[in-house]
Protein backbone atom coordinates (compact mmCIF):
# COMPACT_ATOMS: atom_id res chain seq x y z
CA UNK A 1 0.00 0.00 0.00
CA UNK A 2 1.49 3.36 -1.01
CA UNK A 3 1.53 6.28 1.36
CA UNK A 4 -0.76 8.23 -0.95
CA UNK A 5 -3.35 5.47 -0.88
CA UNK A 6 -3.04 5.19 2.89
CA UNK A 7 -3.47 8.96 3.28
CA UNK A 8 -6.58 8.82 1.10
CA UNK A 9 -7.93 5.97 3.18
CA UNK A 10 -7.32 7.92 6.39
CA UNK A 11 -9.12 10.93 4.94
CA UNK A 12 -12.07 8.76 3.96
CA UNK A 13 -12.25 7.23 7.42
CA UNK A 14 -12.08 10.67 9.00
CA UNK A 15 -14.96 11.88 6.84
CA UNK A 16 -16.98 8.77 7.66
CA UNK A 17 -16.30 9.29 11.35
CA UNK A 18 -17.38 12.93 11.08
CA UNK A 19 -20.58 11.86 9.36
CA UNK A 20 -21.22 9.29 12.08
CA UNK A 21 -20.59 11.88 14.78
CA UNK A 22 -23.05 14.22 13.08
CA UNK A 23 -25.77 11.55 13.14
CA UNK A 24 -28.12 12.39 16.02
CA UNK A 25 -28.78 8.86 17.20
CA UNK A 26 -27.30 5.93 15.24
CA UNK A 27 -28.54 3.36 17.80
CA UNK A 28 -32.04 4.93 18.08
CA UNK A 29 -31.74 5.33 21.84
CA UNK A 30 -33.49 8.73 21.71
CA UNK A 31 -36.71 6.91 20.82
CA UNK A 32 -36.65 5.32 24.27
CA UNK A 33 -36.25 8.62 26.07
CA UNK A 34 -39.20 9.89 28.07
CA UNK A 35 -41.23 12.67 26.51
CA UNK A 36 -40.19 16.13 27.56
CA UNK A 37 -42.60 18.36 29.43
CA UNK A 38 -43.64 19.96 26.14
CA UNK A 39 -44.45 16.57 24.60
CA UNK A 40 -46.00 14.98 27.68
CA UNK A 41 -49.26 16.88 27.26
CA UNK A 42 -50.27 14.83 24.24
CA UNK A 43 -50.14 17.58 21.59
CA UNK A 44 -47.64 16.03 19.23
CA UNK A 45 -48.85 18.12 16.29
CA UNK A 46 -47.51 21.24 17.95
CA UNK A 47 -43.99 21.84 16.67
CA UNK A 48 -43.02 24.31 19.41
CA UNK A 49 -45.43 23.61 22.28
CA UNK A 50 -43.42 25.66 24.77
CA UNK A 51 -43.63 28.85 22.76
CA UNK A 52 -46.59 30.90 23.97
CA UNK A 53 -48.21 34.08 22.81
CA UNK A 54 -49.76 36.79 24.97
CA UNK A 55 -51.48 35.66 28.15
CA UNK A 56 -55.09 34.77 27.27
CA UNK A 57 -58.09 36.17 29.10
CA UNK A 58 -59.47 34.13 30.72
CA UNK A 59 -56.62 31.70 31.31
CA UNK A 60 -57.91 28.18 30.82
CA UNK A 61 -56.62 25.23 32.83
CA UNK A 62 -54.91 23.43 29.92
CA UNK A 63 -52.74 26.38 28.94
CA UNK A 64 -51.90 27.11 32.57
CA UNK A 65 -50.66 23.53 32.96
CA UNK A 66 -48.64 23.73 29.75
CA UNK A 67 -46.99 27.00 30.77
CA UNK A 68 -46.20 25.66 34.24
CA UNK A 69 -44.64 22.43 32.94
CA UNK A 70 -42.54 24.23 30.35
CA UNK A 71 -41.25 26.69 32.94
CA UNK A 72 -40.54 24.14 35.65
CA UNK A 73 -36.75 23.66 36.06
CA UNK A 74 -37.18 20.26 37.73
CA UNK A 75 -38.92 18.78 34.69
CA UNK A 76 -36.16 20.07 32.41
CA UNK A 77 -33.48 18.61 34.69
CA UNK A 78 -35.27 15.23 34.85
CA UNK A 79 -35.56 15.13 31.07
CA UNK A 80 -31.86 15.92 30.79
CA UNK A 81 -31.09 12.98 33.08
CA UNK A 82 -33.19 10.70 30.88
CA UNK A 83 -31.37 11.84 27.76
CA UNK A 84 -28.05 11.28 29.49
CA UNK A 85 -29.00 7.69 30.29
CA UNK A 86 -30.13 7.22 26.68
CA UNK A 87 -26.69 8.33 25.51
CA UNK A 88 -25.03 5.92 27.96
CA UNK A 89 -27.15 3.11 26.52
CA UNK A 90 -25.73 4.03 23.13
CA UNK A 91 -22.23 3.82 24.59
CA UNK A 92 -22.97 0.30 25.89
CA UNK A 93 -24.30 -0.83 22.51
CA UNK A 94 -21.31 0.69 20.71
CA UNK A 95 -19.06 -1.83 22.48
CA UNK A 96 -20.41 -4.54 20.14
CA UNK A 97 -18.89 -2.81 17.11
CA UNK A 98 -15.23 -2.80 16.13
CA UNK A 99 -13.07 0.23 16.85
CA UNK A 100 -10.89 1.70 14.12
CA UNK A 101 -8.07 4.14 14.76
CA UNK A 102 -5.92 5.95 12.24
CA UNK A 103 -2.82 8.08 12.66
CA UNK A 104 -0.63 10.17 10.36
CA UNK A 105 2.60 12.02 11.11
CA UNK A 106 5.21 14.17 9.44
CA UNK A 107 8.71 14.64 10.85
CA UNK A 108 11.52 16.94 9.64
CA UNK A 109 15.00 16.07 10.89
CA UNK A 110 18.55 17.26 10.54
CA UNK A 111 21.40 14.77 10.84
CA UNK A 112 25.16 15.51 10.59
CA UNK A 113 28.37 13.62 11.29
CA UNK A 114 31.97 14.91 11.46
CA UNK A 115 35.17 12.85 11.70
CA UNK A 116 38.74 13.90 12.44
CA UNK A 117 41.90 13.26 10.50
CA UNK A 118 41.87 10.99 7.50
CA UNK A 119 38.22 10.04 8.13
CA UNK A 120 36.99 13.51 7.18
CA UNK A 121 35.83 11.99 3.91
CA UNK A 122 33.05 10.35 5.87
CA UNK A 123 31.61 13.68 7.04
CA UNK A 124 27.95 14.02 6.06
CA UNK A 125 24.88 16.16 6.67
CA UNK A 126 21.30 15.23 5.75
CA UNK A 127 17.85 16.67 6.29
CA UNK A 128 15.51 13.67 6.13
CA UNK A 129 11.72 14.06 5.96
CA UNK A 130 9.58 11.25 7.33
CA UNK A 131 5.91 10.69 6.51
CA UNK A 132 4.05 7.90 8.27
CA UNK A 133 0.50 6.58 8.55
CA UNK A 134 -1.17 3.64 10.23
CA UNK A 135 -4.59 2.05 10.45
CA UNK A 136 -5.61 -0.23 13.31
CA UNK A 137 -8.78 -2.26 13.88
CA UNK A 138 -9.74 -3.91 17.16
CA UNK A 139 -12.86 -6.01 17.69
CA UNK A 140 -13.90 -7.84 20.82
CA UNK A 141 -15.37 -11.15 19.72
CA UNK A 142 -16.07 -12.71 23.11
CA UNK A 143 -16.19 -11.18 26.59
CA UNK A 144 -18.07 -13.73 28.74
CA UNK A 145 -21.26 -11.64 28.68
CA UNK A 146 -19.73 -8.34 29.85
CA UNK A 147 -21.19 -6.23 27.04
CA UNK A 148 -24.61 -7.83 27.41
CA UNK A 149 -24.64 -7.12 31.15
CA UNK A 150 -23.51 -3.53 30.62
CA UNK A 151 -26.22 -3.03 28.00
CA UNK A 152 -28.88 -4.48 30.31
CA UNK A 153 -27.70 -2.20 33.10
CA UNK A 154 -27.77 0.89 30.88
CA UNK A 155 -31.22 -0.05 29.57
CA UNK A 156 -32.58 -0.51 33.10
CA UNK A 157 -31.09 2.81 34.22
CA UNK A 158 -32.75 4.50 31.23
CA UNK A 159 -36.09 3.00 32.27
CA UNK A 160 -35.50 4.30 35.78
CA UNK A 161 -34.64 7.78 34.49
CA UNK A 162 -37.77 7.78 32.31
CA UNK A 163 -39.93 6.78 35.27
CA UNK A 164 -38.31 9.45 37.47
CA UNK A 165 -38.97 12.02 34.77
CA UNK A 166 -42.61 10.92 34.61
CA UNK A 167 -42.86 11.26 38.38
CA UNK A 168 -41.39 14.77 38.23
CA UNK A 169 -43.86 15.71 35.52
CA UNK A 170 -46.79 14.45 37.57
CA UNK A 171 -45.65 16.33 40.66
CA UNK A 172 -45.23 19.53 38.66
CA UNK A 173 -48.65 19.01 37.10
CA UNK A 174 -50.16 18.41 40.54
CA UNK A 175 -48.62 21.61 41.94
CA UNK A 176 -49.74 23.69 38.96
CA UNK A 177 -53.28 22.30 39.01
CA UNK A 178 -53.52 22.86 42.76
CA UNK A 179 -52.37 26.46 42.34
CA UNK A 180 -54.96 26.96 39.59
CA UNK A 181 -57.78 25.50 41.69
CA UNK A 182 -56.65 27.51 44.71
CA UNK A 183 -57.27 30.67 42.70
CA UNK A 184 -60.72 29.49 41.63
CA UNK A 185 -61.61 28.54 45.19
CA UNK A 186 -60.33 31.91 46.42
CA UNK A 187 -62.57 33.55 43.82
CA UNK A 188 -65.54 31.55 45.07
CA UNK A 189 -64.78 32.47 48.69
CA UNK A 190 -64.54 36.13 47.69
CA UNK A 191 -67.92 35.95 45.97
CA UNK A 192 -69.40 34.35 49.08
CA UNK A 193 -67.84 37.07 51.26
CA UNK A 194 -69.24 39.77 48.96
CA UNK A 195 -72.69 38.18 49.12
CA UNK A 196 -72.47 38.06 52.93
CA UNK A 197 -71.43 41.71 52.99
CA UNK A 198 -74.38 42.63 50.77
CA UNK A 199 -76.77 40.75 53.06
CA UNK A 200 -75.28 42.45 56.12
CA UNK A 201 -75.65 45.81 54.40
CA UNK A 202 -79.35 45.18 53.75
CA UNK A 203 -79.87 44.19 57.38
CA UNK A 204 -78.06 47.33 58.49
CA UNK A 205 -80.25 49.48 56.23
CA UNK A 206 -83.36 47.81 57.63
CA UNK A 207 -82.34 48.50 61.23
CA UNK A 208 -81.51 52.12 60.34
CA UNK A 209 -84.88 52.58 58.73
CA UNK A 210 -86.65 51.14 61.74
CA UNK A 211 -84.62 53.29 64.12
CA UNK A 212 -85.34 56.42 62.07
CA UNK A 213 -89.05 55.56 62.11
CA UNK A 214 -88.95 55.18 65.89
CA UNK A 215 -89.89 51.51 65.85
CA UNK A 216 -86.37 50.10 66.23
CA UNK A 217 -83.89 50.06 69.06
CA UNK A 218 -80.48 51.70 68.94
CA UNK A 219 -78.90 48.43 70.02
CA UNK A 220 -80.36 46.70 66.95
CA UNK A 221 -78.84 49.35 64.73
CA UNK A 222 -75.43 49.06 66.43
CA UNK A 223 -75.41 45.26 66.30
CA UNK A 224 -76.24 45.36 62.59
CA UNK A 225 -73.41 47.84 62.06
CA UNK A 226 -71.01 45.47 63.87
CA UNK A 227 -72.17 42.59 61.68
CA UNK A 228 -71.65 44.72 58.55
CA UNK A 229 -68.12 45.68 59.66
CA UNK A 230 -67.30 42.04 60.35
CA UNK A 231 -68.60 41.00 56.91
CA UNK A 232 -66.57 43.79 55.31
CA UNK A 233 -63.44 42.62 57.14
CA UNK A 234 -63.97 39.07 55.91
CA UNK A 235 -64.41 40.35 52.37
CA UNK A 236 -61.14 42.29 52.56
CA UNK A 237 -59.39 39.17 53.92
CA UNK A 238 -60.82 37.11 51.05
CA UNK A 239 -59.48 39.67 48.58
CA UNK A 240 -56.01 39.37 50.11
CA UNK A 241 -56.14 35.57 49.96
CA UNK A 242 -57.13 35.77 46.30
CA UNK A 243 -54.18 38.04 45.51
CA UNK A 244 -51.81 35.62 47.26
CA UNK A 245 -53.21 32.71 45.26
CA UNK A 246 -52.89 34.70 42.02
CA UNK A 247 -49.26 35.52 42.83
CA UNK A 248 -48.47 31.86 43.51
CA UNK A 249 -50.07 30.80 40.22
CA UNK A 250 -48.23 33.50 38.26
CA UNK A 251 -44.93 32.35 39.76
CA UNK A 252 -45.70 28.74 38.80
CA UNK A 253 -46.29 29.95 35.24
CA UNK A 254 -42.87 31.60 35.16
CA UNK A 255 -44.36 35.11 35.38
CA UNK A 256 -43.97 37.97 37.80
CA UNK A 257 -46.23 37.64 40.89
CA UNK A 258 -47.92 40.96 40.01
CA UNK A 259 -48.96 39.73 36.54
CA UNK A 260 -52.72 40.27 36.17
CA UNK A 261 -54.53 36.96 35.70
CA UNK A 262 -58.17 36.26 35.12
CA UNK A 263 -59.50 32.73 35.43
CA UNK A 264 -62.96 31.45 34.51
CA UNK A 265 -65.29 31.01 37.45
CA UNK A 266 -65.57 27.43 38.65
CA UNK A 267 -69.00 26.22 39.58
CA UNK A 268 -69.16 24.53 42.95
CA UNK A 269 -71.28 21.43 42.41
CA UNK A 270 -71.68 17.94 43.76
CA UNK A 271 -68.95 15.54 42.56
CA UNK A 272 -69.56 12.71 40.15
CA UNK A 273 -69.71 9.01 40.90
CA UNK A 274 -67.37 7.46 43.45
CA UNK A 275 -64.02 6.09 42.24
CA UNK A 276 -63.24 2.43 41.70
CA UNK A 277 -62.69 0.03 44.56
CA UNK A 278 -59.56 0.48 46.60
CA UNK A 279 -58.33 -2.95 45.52
CA UNK A 280 -58.37 -1.86 41.88
CA UNK A 281 -56.53 1.33 42.83
CA UNK A 282 -53.85 -0.71 44.63
CA UNK A 283 -53.32 -2.84 41.53
CA UNK A 284 -53.22 0.23 39.29
CA UNK A 285 -50.60 1.86 41.51
CA UNK A 286 -48.42 -1.27 41.53
CA UNK A 287 -48.51 -1.33 37.73
CA UNK A 288 -48.17 2.34 36.84
CA UNK A 289 -46.73 4.40 39.69
CA UNK A 290 -43.54 6.03 38.32
CA UNK A 291 -41.69 5.72 41.61
CA UNK A 292 -42.29 1.96 41.68
CA UNK A 293 -41.31 1.63 38.02
CA UNK A 294 -38.09 3.52 38.72
CA UNK A 295 -37.32 1.37 41.77
CA UNK A 296 -37.90 -1.85 39.82
CA UNK A 297 -35.67 -0.61 37.00
CA UNK A 298 -32.94 0.29 39.50
CA UNK A 299 -33.20 -3.22 40.95
CA UNK A 300 -32.77 -4.69 37.46
CA UNK A 301 -29.77 -2.42 36.89
CA UNK A 302 -28.20 -3.63 40.14
CA UNK A 303 -28.73 -7.26 39.08
CA UNK A 304 -27.13 -6.51 35.71
CA UNK A 305 -24.21 -4.91 37.51
CA UNK A 306 -23.60 -8.17 39.38
CA UNK A 307 -23.42 -10.03 36.06
CA UNK A 308 -21.08 -7.41 34.62
CA UNK A 309 -18.80 -7.58 37.67
CA UNK A 310 -18.53 -11.36 37.33
CA UNK A 311 -17.90 -11.10 33.57
CA UNK A 312 -15.06 -8.64 34.10
CA UNK A 313 -13.08 -11.46 35.72
CA UNK A 314 -13.64 -13.94 32.88
CA UNK A 315 -11.80 -14.51 29.56
CA UNK A 316 -12.03 -12.12 26.62
CA UNK A 317 -11.07 -12.67 22.99
CA UNK A 318 -10.08 -9.70 20.82
CA UNK A 319 -9.31 -9.66 17.10
CA UNK A 320 -6.87 -6.99 15.89
CA UNK A 321 -5.44 -5.92 12.55
CA UNK A 322 -2.97 -3.16 11.81
CA UNK A 323 -1.25 -1.76 8.69
CA UNK A 324 1.33 1.02 8.61
CA UNK A 325 3.65 2.67 6.13
CA UNK A 326 6.56 5.05 6.66
CA UNK A 327 8.37 6.94 3.90
CA UNK A 328 11.66 8.76 4.43
CA UNK A 329 13.66 10.71 1.89
CA UNK A 330 17.39 11.36 2.30
CA UNK A 331 17.68 8.29 4.46
CA UNK A 332 21.27 7.09 5.21
CA UNK A 333 21.25 3.29 5.26
CA UNK A 334 24.84 2.99 6.53
CA UNK A 335 27.28 5.62 7.58
CA UNK A 336 29.41 6.72 4.70
CA UNK A 337 26.85 5.91 2.02
CA UNK A 338 24.91 8.62 0.22
CA UNK A 339 21.33 9.39 1.37
CA UNK A 340 18.50 7.67 -0.46
CA UNK A 341 14.73 7.30 -0.25
CA UNK A 342 13.26 4.43 1.75
CA UNK A 343 9.80 2.93 2.31
CA UNK A 344 9.01 0.80 5.36
CA UNK A 345 5.77 -1.19 5.51
CA UNK A 346 4.37 -3.22 8.39
CA UNK A 347 1.19 -5.24 8.83
CA UNK A 348 -0.14 -7.39 11.64
CA UNK A 349 -3.13 -9.68 12.09
CA UNK A 350 -3.89 -11.61 15.24
CA UNK A 351 -6.11 -12.73 18.08
CA UNK A 352 -5.57 -12.02 21.76
CA UNK A 353 -7.08 -14.16 24.51
CA UNK A 354 -6.97 -12.65 27.99
CA UNK A 355 -7.64 -14.98 30.93
CA UNK A 356 -7.59 -13.42 34.42
CA UNK A 357 -6.03 -15.94 36.79
CA UNK A 358 -5.70 -14.18 40.11
CA UNK A 359 -6.72 -10.70 41.25
CA UNK A 360 -5.88 -10.92 44.91
CA UNK A 361 -9.45 -11.98 45.80
CA UNK A 362 -10.63 -8.53 44.68
CA UNK A 363 -13.09 -9.89 42.16
CA UNK A 364 -14.99 -11.85 44.78
CA UNK A 365 -15.33 -8.80 47.00
CA UNK A 366 -16.54 -6.71 44.07
CA UNK A 367 -19.22 -9.30 43.36
CA UNK A 368 -20.21 -9.26 47.03
CA UNK A 369 -20.51 -5.48 46.97
CA UNK A 370 -22.64 -5.57 43.82
CA UNK A 371 -24.85 -8.31 45.29
CA UNK A 372 -25.33 -6.25 48.44
CA UNK A 373 -26.61 -3.39 46.30
CA UNK A 374 -29.21 -5.77 44.89
CA UNK A 375 -30.41 -6.47 48.42
CA UNK A 376 -30.52 -2.74 49.16
CA UNK A 377 -32.55 -2.01 46.03
CA UNK A 378 -34.94 -4.86 46.76
CA UNK A 379 -35.52 -3.60 50.30
CA UNK A 380 -36.11 -0.04 49.05
CA UNK A 381 -38.58 -1.34 46.49
CA UNK A 382 -40.51 -3.20 49.17
CA UNK A 383 -40.55 -0.11 51.38
CA UNK A 384 -41.74 2.05 48.51
CA UNK A 385 -44.52 -0.40 47.66
CA UNK A 386 -45.79 -0.10 51.22
CA UNK A 387 -45.59 3.70 51.11
CA UNK A 388 -47.46 3.90 47.82
CA UNK A 389 -50.17 1.55 49.08
CA UNK A 390 -50.57 3.66 52.21
CA UNK A 391 -50.80 6.87 50.15
CA UNK A 392 -53.48 5.30 47.96
CA UNK A 393 -55.43 4.18 51.02
CA UNK A 394 -55.25 7.60 52.71
CA UNK A 395 -56.15 9.45 49.51
CA UNK A 396 -59.06 7.09 48.87
CA UNK A 397 -60.45 7.58 52.36
CA UNK A 398 -59.89 11.35 52.17
CA UNK A 399 -61.81 11.50 48.89
CA UNK A 400 -64.76 9.59 50.33
CA UNK A 401 -64.75 11.78 53.42
CA UNK A 402 -64.59 14.99 51.38
CA UNK A 403 -67.45 13.79 49.20
CA UNK A 404 -69.61 13.29 52.28
CA UNK A 405 -68.52 16.72 53.50
CA UNK A 406 -69.86 18.30 50.31
CA UNK A 407 -73.23 16.60 50.68
CA UNK A 408 -73.48 17.60 54.34
CA UNK A 409 -72.33 21.16 53.62
CA UNK A 410 -74.90 21.52 50.83
CA UNK A 411 -77.66 20.36 53.13
CA UNK A 412 -76.42 22.75 55.81
CA UNK A 413 -76.42 25.65 53.36
CA UNK A 414 -79.99 24.92 52.22
CA UNK A 415 -81.18 24.83 55.83
CA UNK A 416 -79.31 28.03 56.67
CA UNK A 417 -80.82 29.87 53.70
CA UNK A 418 -84.34 28.82 54.62
CA UNK A 419 -83.71 29.85 58.22
CA UNK A 420 -82.42 33.25 57.07
CA UNK A 421 -85.46 33.80 54.85
CA UNK A 422 -87.76 33.08 57.79
CA UNK A 423 -85.74 35.27 60.18
CA UNK A 424 -85.65 38.14 57.67
CA UNK A 425 -89.40 37.93 57.15
CA UNK A 426 -90.06 37.88 60.88
CA UNK A 427 -87.76 40.86 61.41
CA UNK A 428 -89.42 42.94 58.70
CA UNK A 429 -92.82 41.99 60.08
CA UNK A 430 -91.74 43.20 63.49
CA UNK A 431 -92.10 39.86 65.26
CA UNK A 432 -88.43 38.89 65.14
CA UNK A 433 -85.38 40.45 66.76
CA UNK A 434 -82.06 41.53 65.31
CA UNK A 435 -80.13 38.80 67.10
CA UNK A 436 -82.20 36.14 65.36
CA UNK A 437 -81.65 37.80 61.99
CA UNK A 438 -77.91 38.27 62.45
CA UNK A 439 -77.49 34.72 63.70
CA UNK A 440 -79.27 33.34 60.62
CA UNK A 441 -77.27 35.66 58.37
CA UNK A 442 -73.98 34.48 59.93
CA UNK A 443 -75.09 30.85 59.57
CA UNK A 444 -75.65 31.34 55.82
CA UNK A 445 -72.19 32.89 55.34
CA UNK A 446 -70.54 30.15 57.40
CA UNK A 447 -72.39 27.37 55.56
CA UNK A 448 -71.45 28.81 52.16
CA UNK A 449 -67.80 28.99 53.19
CA UNK A 450 -67.89 25.41 54.45
CA UNK A 451 -69.43 24.21 51.20
CA UNK A 452 -66.71 25.92 49.14
CA UNK A 453 -63.97 24.60 51.42
CA UNK A 454 -65.45 21.09 51.25
CA UNK A 455 -65.45 21.21 47.48
CA UNK A 456 -61.88 22.53 47.43
CA UNK A 457 -60.87 19.72 49.77
CA UNK A 458 -62.59 17.17 47.53
CA UNK A 459 -60.81 18.55 44.48
CA UNK A 460 -57.45 18.34 46.24
CA UNK A 461 -58.17 14.80 47.44
CA UNK A 462 -59.10 13.76 43.90
CA UNK A 463 -55.81 15.13 42.58
CA UNK A 464 -53.82 13.43 45.31
CA UNK A 465 -55.56 10.10 44.67
CA UNK A 466 -54.70 10.29 40.97
CA UNK A 467 -51.11 11.17 41.88
CA UNK A 468 -50.88 8.38 44.46
CA UNK A 469 -51.68 5.74 41.82
CA UNK A 470 -49.28 7.38 39.36
CA UNK A 471 -51.90 8.16 36.71
CA UNK A 472 -52.21 11.92 37.06
CA UNK A 473 -52.90 13.69 33.78
CA UNK A 474 -55.08 16.37 32.25
CA UNK A 475 -57.97 13.89 32.33
CA UNK A 476 -57.85 13.94 36.15
CA UNK A 477 -57.88 17.69 36.63
CA UNK A 478 -60.50 18.95 34.22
Amino acid sequence: MSLRRLTGLLAGIALAGAALAAAPDPFSTEARTAASASRALGDEAETNPCQFGPLPTPLELTEAIERALCQNPQTRAAWGEARTQAALLGVARAAYLPSVAASASYLAQKSSSAYEGKYEVLDAETRPRTRAGSLKLSWTLFDSGLRAANTDQASALLDAANASHDLTLQRALLDAAQAYFDVQMAQALLRAAQAAETAAGKSHQATEAKYAAGVGALTDKLQAAVALSDARLKRVTAEGELQNALGSLATALGLSPDTPLRLPERQVALPGPAPRSVGELFEDARSHHPALLAARAELEAAEARVRATRAEGRPTLVFSAEASERQQDKHIPISGYPPTGAVFRDSALGMQLSIPLFEGFGRGYKVRAASSQVEVRAAKLNQLEQQVALEVWKSYQALNTRQEHIAAASTLLDSARRSFEVAEGRFRAGVGNILELLSAQSAVASAEQRRIEAYAGWQGARLKLAASIGRLGLWAIR
